[in-house]
Protein backbone atom coordinates (compact mmCIF):
# COMPACT_ATOMS: atom_id res chain seq x y z
CA UNK A 1 0.00 0.00 0.00
CA UNK A 2 0.74 3.80 -0.57
CA UNK A 3 0.14 5.64 2.58
CA UNK A 4 1.00 9.64 2.09
CA UNK A 5 0.61 12.48 4.93
CA UNK A 6 0.15 16.39 4.00
CA UNK A 7 0.15 19.35 5.80
CA UNK A 8 -2.34 21.39 3.24
CA UNK A 9 -2.20 24.60 5.49
CA UNK A 10 -6.11 24.78 4.45
CA UNK A 11 -5.62 24.96 1.01
CA UNK A 12 -3.38 28.36 1.08
CA UNK A 13 -0.53 28.04 -1.01
CA UNK A 14 2.56 30.30 -1.04
CA UNK A 15 1.01 32.75 -3.21
CA UNK A 16 -1.77 33.24 -0.37
CA UNK A 17 -4.75 31.80 -2.86
CA UNK A 18 -7.15 28.99 -1.53
CA UNK A 19 -6.95 26.47 -4.19
CA UNK A 20 -8.31 23.69 -3.12
CA UNK A 21 -8.53 22.56 -6.81
CA UNK A 22 -4.65 22.19 -6.41
CA UNK A 23 -4.28 20.36 -3.41
CA UNK A 24 -6.79 18.05 -5.20
CA UNK A 25 -4.66 17.62 -8.37
CA UNK A 26 -1.70 16.84 -5.97
CA UNK A 27 -3.51 13.91 -3.98
CA UNK A 28 -4.31 12.69 -7.68
CA UNK A 29 -0.68 12.79 -8.67
CA UNK A 30 0.46 10.81 -5.32
CA UNK A 31 -1.78 7.90 -5.97
CA UNK A 32 -2.33 6.84 -2.76
CA UNK A 33 -4.14 4.10 -1.04
CA UNK A 34 -4.58 6.10 1.87
CA UNK A 35 -4.04 9.98 3.21
CA UNK A 36 -3.87 11.74 6.32
CA UNK A 37 -4.00 15.02 5.99
CA UNK A 38 -3.75 18.23 8.23
CA UNK A 39 -5.23 21.59 8.38
CA UNK A 40 -7.83 19.98 6.43
CA UNK A 41 -10.79 22.51 7.93
CA UNK A 42 -11.11 25.83 8.61
CA UNK A 43 -10.34 27.21 11.74
CA UNK A 44 -13.30 29.52 12.63
CA UNK A 45 -17.06 28.61 12.77
CA UNK A 46 -18.34 25.42 12.30
CA UNK A 47 -14.74 24.34 10.51
CA UNK A 48 -15.96 23.79 7.38
CA UNK A 49 -14.02 21.37 5.14
CA UNK A 50 -11.49 22.51 2.35
CA UNK A 51 -11.87 19.99 0.20
CA UNK A 52 -15.33 19.24 -1.91
CA UNK A 53 -15.87 15.51 -1.37
CA UNK A 54 -17.35 15.39 -4.71
CA UNK A 55 -14.63 16.88 -6.42
CA UNK A 56 -11.99 14.64 -4.25
CA UNK A 57 -13.98 11.51 -5.05
CA UNK A 58 -14.53 12.28 -9.04
CA UNK A 59 -10.46 13.73 -9.49
CA UNK A 60 -8.54 11.55 -6.90
CA UNK A 61 -10.35 8.63 -6.18
CA UNK A 62 -10.11 9.41 -2.18
CA UNK A 63 -13.57 9.79 0.13
CA UNK A 64 -13.11 11.58 3.43
CA UNK A 65 -13.35 8.93 6.44
CA UNK A 66 -16.31 10.84 8.37
CA UNK A 67 -15.66 10.91 12.09
CA UNK A 68 -17.91 14.12 12.95
CA UNK A 69 -21.92 15.11 12.12
CA UNK A 70 -20.46 18.54 11.23
CA UNK A 71 -19.48 20.22 8.23
CA UNK A 72 -15.81 19.49 8.82
CA UNK A 73 -13.73 16.41 7.14
CA UNK A 74 -12.12 15.44 10.58
CA UNK A 75 -11.47 16.75 13.95
CA UNK A 76 -9.00 19.26 15.22
CA UNK A 77 -8.01 19.40 10.66
CA UNK A 78 -7.07 15.94 10.73
CA UNK A 79 -8.40 14.42 8.18
CA UNK A 80 -8.19 10.26 6.94
CA UNK A 81 -8.57 9.99 2.67
CA UNK A 82 -9.50 6.19 1.99
CA UNK A 83 -9.04 4.71 -2.18
CA UNK A 84 -11.82 3.04 -3.05
CA UNK A 85 -11.47 -0.79 -2.36
CA UNK A 86 -10.48 -0.34 1.36
CA UNK A 87 -13.34 -1.22 4.03
CA UNK A 88 -13.31 0.95 7.13
CA UNK A 89 -13.64 -1.29 9.77
CA UNK A 90 -13.71 1.05 12.92
CA UNK A 91 -13.00 5.17 12.72
CA UNK A 92 -12.80 7.16 15.72
CA UNK A 93 -11.58 10.62 16.77
CA UNK A 94 -9.32 10.92 19.59
CA UNK A 95 -8.08 14.47 21.42
CA UNK A 96 -4.70 15.34 22.52
CA UNK A 97 -3.82 16.62 25.98
CA UNK A 98 -1.37 20.00 25.74
CA UNK A 99 -1.84 23.82 25.72
CA UNK A 100 -3.13 23.72 21.80
CA UNK A 101 -6.29 22.03 20.58
CA UNK A 102 -5.06 19.02 18.99
CA UNK A 103 -6.24 15.85 18.29
CA UNK A 104 -5.61 12.41 15.92
CA UNK A 105 -8.32 10.43 14.02
CA UNK A 106 -7.65 6.52 14.18
CA UNK A 107 -8.85 3.86 11.48
CA UNK A 108 -8.55 0.57 10.91
CA UNK A 109 -8.91 -0.60 7.18
CA UNK A 110 -9.37 -3.39 5.50
CA UNK A 111 -7.91 -3.53 1.58
CA UNK A 112 -5.62 -5.32 -0.87
CA UNK A 113 -2.69 -5.50 1.07
CA UNK A 114 -4.07 -6.58 4.39
CA UNK A 115 -5.27 -5.16 7.45
CA UNK A 116 -3.73 -1.99 8.99
CA UNK A 117 -4.37 0.70 11.69
CA UNK A 118 -3.89 4.23 10.58
CA UNK A 119 -3.49 7.43 12.29
CA UNK A 120 -3.57 10.58 11.10
CA UNK A 121 -2.26 13.39 13.71
CA UNK A 122 -0.47 17.19 13.78
CA UNK A 123 1.05 17.81 16.99
CA UNK A 124 2.03 20.67 18.95
CA UNK A 125 4.59 23.31 19.10
CA UNK A 126 6.57 22.41 22.43
CA UNK A 127 7.75 19.69 23.01
CA UNK A 128 6.21 18.89 26.30
CA UNK A 129 2.84 18.73 24.71
CA UNK A 130 4.29 16.21 21.96
CA UNK A 131 5.78 13.99 24.75
CA UNK A 132 2.04 14.03 26.00
CA UNK A 133 0.46 13.56 22.95
CA UNK A 134 2.73 10.46 21.91
CA UNK A 135 1.98 8.55 25.27
CA UNK A 136 -1.29 9.39 24.63
CA UNK A 137 -1.59 7.66 21.73
CA UNK A 138 0.47 4.76 22.42
CA UNK A 139 -1.95 4.60 25.16
CA UNK A 140 -4.85 4.82 22.56
CA UNK A 141 -4.02 2.03 20.11
CA UNK A 142 -1.83 -0.58 22.82
CA UNK A 143 -4.54 -3.14 22.25
CA UNK A 144 -4.22 -3.03 18.05
CA UNK A 145 -2.73 -5.28 15.93
CA UNK A 146 0.92 -4.41 14.86
CA UNK A 147 -0.04 -3.52 11.29
CA UNK A 148 0.27 0.37 12.56
CA UNK A 149 0.94 3.24 10.67
CA UNK A 150 1.07 6.91 12.41
CA UNK A 151 1.21 9.36 9.66
CA UNK A 152 0.98 13.65 10.51
CA UNK A 153 2.63 16.66 10.92
CA UNK A 154 4.98 15.51 14.12
CA UNK A 155 6.43 19.52 14.69
CA UNK A 156 9.76 18.05 15.72
CA UNK A 157 12.67 19.92 14.52
CA UNK A 158 15.43 17.83 15.54
CA UNK A 159 16.93 15.28 13.69
CA UNK A 160 17.80 13.11 16.95
CA UNK A 161 15.29 13.54 19.56
CA UNK A 162 11.25 14.19 20.76
CA UNK A 163 10.12 10.24 19.95
CA UNK A 164 11.64 8.64 23.08
CA UNK A 165 8.03 7.39 24.19
CA UNK A 166 6.75 5.47 20.92
CA UNK A 167 10.93 4.49 19.82
CA UNK A 168 11.08 1.38 21.39
CA UNK A 169 7.78 0.03 20.02
CA UNK A 170 7.49 2.29 16.21
CA UNK A 171 10.25 2.66 13.84
CA UNK A 172 10.65 6.64 12.56
CA UNK A 173 10.90 7.29 9.12
CA UNK A 174 11.76 10.90 8.66
CA UNK A 175 11.59 10.61 4.46
CA UNK A 176 13.36 14.29 4.31
CA UNK A 177 12.77 17.78 4.58
CA UNK A 178 9.18 18.76 3.81
CA UNK A 179 8.87 22.31 5.64
CA UNK A 180 9.29 25.18 4.62
CA UNK A 181 7.98 24.28 0.83
CA UNK A 182 9.96 28.08 -0.32
CA UNK A 183 13.07 26.57 1.56
CA UNK A 184 12.99 23.31 2.70
CA UNK A 185 15.16 23.20 6.43
CA UNK A 186 13.54 20.42 8.61
CA UNK A 187 11.35 17.32 8.35
CA UNK A 188 8.47 18.13 10.13
CA UNK A 189 6.24 15.37 8.39
CA UNK A 190 7.17 11.85 9.69
CA UNK A 191 5.85 8.41 9.81
CA UNK A 192 5.73 5.64 12.33
CA UNK A 193 5.06 2.22 11.87
CA UNK A 194 4.58 -0.82 13.93
CA UNK A 195 6.96 -3.93 13.91
CA UNK A 196 4.58 -5.77 11.23
CA UNK A 197 5.18 -2.98 8.93
CA UNK A 198 7.85 -3.05 5.95
CA UNK A 199 8.64 0.51 4.83
CA UNK A 200 9.93 -1.21 1.04
CA UNK A 201 10.72 3.26 0.05
CA UNK A 202 9.39 6.41 1.29
CA UNK A 203 10.40 10.10 -0.22
CA UNK A 204 8.98 13.67 -0.50
CA UNK A 205 7.30 15.00 -3.89
CA UNK A 206 9.36 17.66 -4.65
CA UNK A 207 7.83 18.46 -8.32
CA UNK A 208 4.67 20.12 -9.79
CA UNK A 209 2.15 21.92 -7.79
CA UNK A 210 3.45 20.64 -4.87
CA UNK A 211 5.91 23.09 -4.80
CA UNK A 212 3.41 25.88 -3.87
CA UNK A 213 0.05 24.18 -2.82
CA UNK A 214 0.87 24.47 1.25
CA UNK A 215 3.79 25.83 3.05
CA UNK A 216 4.56 21.63 3.34
CA UNK A 217 5.40 19.12 0.94
CA UNK A 218 3.54 15.84 0.92
CA UNK A 219 5.66 12.85 2.18
CA UNK A 220 4.88 9.18 0.87
CA UNK A 221 5.90 5.67 2.03
CA UNK A 222 5.11 2.26 0.36
CA UNK A 223 4.62 -0.18 2.70
CA UNK A 224 3.79 -3.92 3.33
CA UNK A 225 1.35 -5.58 5.80
CA UNK A 226 3.32 -8.86 7.24
CA UNK A 227 1.64 -11.71 8.30
CA UNK A 228 1.81 -12.10 12.80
Amino acid sequence: MRIASYNIRKAVGLDWRRDPFRIIRVLAALEADVVALQEADRRLGARPAVLPEALLHAHAGLRVLKVTDGPSSGWHGNAILVRDGWDVRHAERLTLPGIEPRGAVIADLSGPEGDVTVVGTHLGLRRGCRQLQLAHLREAIAGRAPQTIIAGDMNEWSPRIGFDLIGDAFNMIAPGPSFHASRLMVPLDRFAHGARVLCRGAGVVLTGEARTASDHLPIWMDADMLKA
